[in-house]
């Protein structure tokens, strides 16, 4: 049996909201500061249990940013909540100038990233946000894949000192990953999960398991790809990336996200700074999106297996 394979659905938000309420359980520090989303975000239960380390702050994201970047300050660590739109291009200069340029401890958790967000539309499905913070220097950036992912990620960046911008979604989707009692999460470091010759896939978010659907489609026709998983865009895991493309000699990057700006870009600086490789993109192409199911915008919009495989083709066919 394949280690990482589907065993249930479950919205990767909910693994936030479920790991928050673990480290109110375990970490005195941890407080929670939400932009008036509390069911959206999933925090009712960290709520409940920890209500004198909750601040509703309303529709008021900017104020939510310099009140956590304040809290910091008394060793609190907090973590903000609300939609990824909210979390970064409403309030970017908050973040750059409290929480980033002053090295805050502050962890931005971000829902309803990407198109997945569905029938609210353009104005809500930012795909700009990866692209946004990772610009911000000592910022890490993180997109989980599944739920048991965005669980470890959210109970693992409380340990790690610096801004954080950690980025997850609406939809339910497969459960792949094992639990964080059982593999680690580690943060910059890519995770392995199909071992190939012919071909690189690196995917991030809601990607990732469309990546080891592409996989097994490319096997049925003969075409091994190694699948890495990048969940931290930044800091970048360089070596598992080099290590790979040199076995392969091609490459394609998927993302839920503009090409421009997000992890297929900053994959691409990797090898031209070190080997220079054929890529191919997939990912939103310098659009804004528009309303429709989540399955309605990803199959529009080129982010499925079907549109990694065609990818991998076309890369092997530029080796």
């Amino acid at each position: 049996m394949k280690k990482y394979t589907y065993t249930e659905k479950k919205d990767t938000r909910s693994g936030f909201g479920d790991g928050l309420t673990e480290l109110g359980r375990t970490n005195p520090n941890v407080v929670a500061l939400c932009a008036d989303l509390i069911g959206s975000l999933k925090m009712n239960q960290f709520i409940k249990e920890n209500p004198e380390r909750f601040f509703q702050i309303g529709i008021a994201e900017a104020n939510m940013m310099g009140i956590a970047a304040g809290l910091t300050i008394g060793g609190k660590i907090p973590f903000t909540g609300t939609f990824a739109n909210f979390s970064t291009g409403r309030v970017y200069d908050q973040i750059r100038q409290s929480i980033a340029y002053s090295g805050k401890n502050v962890k931005i958790c971000a829902s309803h990233a990407g198109l997945t967000l569905g029938e609210d539309g353009a104005t809500h499905q930012i795909l700009e946000d990866i692209g946004l913070m990772k610009m911000l220097p000592g910022m890490t950036v993180i997109n989980t894949c599944d739920y048991n992912q965005t669980k470890a990620a959210t109970i693992a960046i409380a340990e790690h000192e610096g801004p954080v911008y950690l980025r997850f979604g609406r939809p339910v989707v497969p459960i792949f990953m094992p639990d964080y009692k059982e593999e680690k999460f580690e943060i910059g470091k890519g995770i392995q999960l199909t071992e190939g010759t012919d071909v690189t896939i690196v995917a991030t978010g809601h990607l990732v398991w469309e990546a080891l659907q592409a996989s097994e489609q490319l096997e049925a026709q003969g075409i091994s790809a190694d699948v890495i998983n990048i969940h931290t865009i930044k800091p970048l895991d360089e070596e598992i990336i080099l290590k790979s493309v040199a076995k392969t000699g091609c490459i394609v990057t998927a993302e839920e996200h503009n090409i421009i700006g997000g992890l297929g870009e900053s994959v691409a600086r990797t090898l031209s700074l070190n080997t220079p490789t054929p890529q191919e993109f997939v990912g939103t192409n310098d659009t804004f999106g528009e309303s429709g199911t989540p399955a309605q915008l990803m199959e529009k919009y080129g982010l499925n297996a079907a549109s990694v495989v065609t990818a991998a083709k076309k890369a092997i066919s530029r080796k």
